[in-house]
């Protein structure tokens, strides 16, 4: 048993609350365990400048990323002019992994920006922002453009992500702070609808790791990715979305 209790090839207990904030095009509320990150989705009718200069068809999905003061054990200081590296790491993997749910061209002349605040953290906040932000997205989407066209064109894919790690030995799925800090192994991995990557992220945190482990830990992001999309695609039907 893990320091929370679970199986090594459990999820931490998931709840993704809709329409969290008011003024957003889309909003949730994503917990995973203790992590709790607020995803809020803006619709702005135009693009990126350099996609003007360039003259690059089709619309755009970017991210900003934060954490709250103390949404840690210690005080985060907040970020003022610049952020920080590691802030904007996530902010960019957000991005990508999102743009890959949309067909961009489809989605016209628009910006999608997803901001993503951290309001607790315990560990995987980047794959819970990613999760929730897919599902703020669909949401944000399907509310302010044509229903069908959204439907048959424009949303090509879920997106999820969770983390996976290999701590004391044992390959564990949706690691916690405790174990994420503790881990020779930890990965983060982004996978669609039909069990494609689109992301991996992985680091030897002690050390080399070996084939065998990298694919117990892919297989073990691959059955919990699948598990969080059902429960993404559950929200939806009971939002009215889908």
């Amino acid at each position: 048993m893990r320091i929370d209790g679970r199986k090594p090839d459990e999820l931490r207990e998931i709840s993704i609350t809709p329409d969290f904030i008011l003024y957003p095009e889309g909003s949730v509320l994503i917990e995973m365990g203790n992590t709790k990150v607020l995803c809020n989705v803006t619709i702005e009718e135009t693009v990126p400048n350099w996609m003007q200069s360039q003259g690059i068809k089709g619309g755009w999905i970017t991210s900003e990323y934060s954490m709250l003061p103390r949404s840690t054990q210690n005080r985060t200081p907040r970020e003022r002019i610049l952020s920080g590296g590691r802030s904007n790491e996530i902010r960019r993997i957000i991005g990508r992994s999102l743009r890959a749910a949309v067909d961009l061209d489809f989605l016209g002349p628009r910006t999608c920006i997803v901001d993503c605040d951290v309001l607790q953290a315990d560990g995987g906040t980047r794959t819970a922002a990613i999760t929730g932000g897919y599902v703020a997205l669909n949401i944000a989407l399907r509310n302010n453009l044509d229903t069908k066209a959204i439907t048959e064109k424009l949303i090509k894919t879920n997106i999820a992500a969770v983390s996976v790690g290999l701590v004391g030995g044992v390959h564990m799925l949706d690691l916690c702070y405790q174990e994420d800090v503790a881990a020779d192994v930890d990965f983060n991995v982004v996978m669609n609808s039909s069990g494609e990557f689109v992301e991996v992220q992985g680091t030897g945190e002690k050390g080399a790791f070996s084939r065998q482990n990298l694919d117990i830990m892919l297989n073990l992001a691959y059955k919990g990715i699948g598990q969080i999309i059902e429960l993404q695609n559950q929200i939806l039907v009971d939002h009215h979305i889908s």
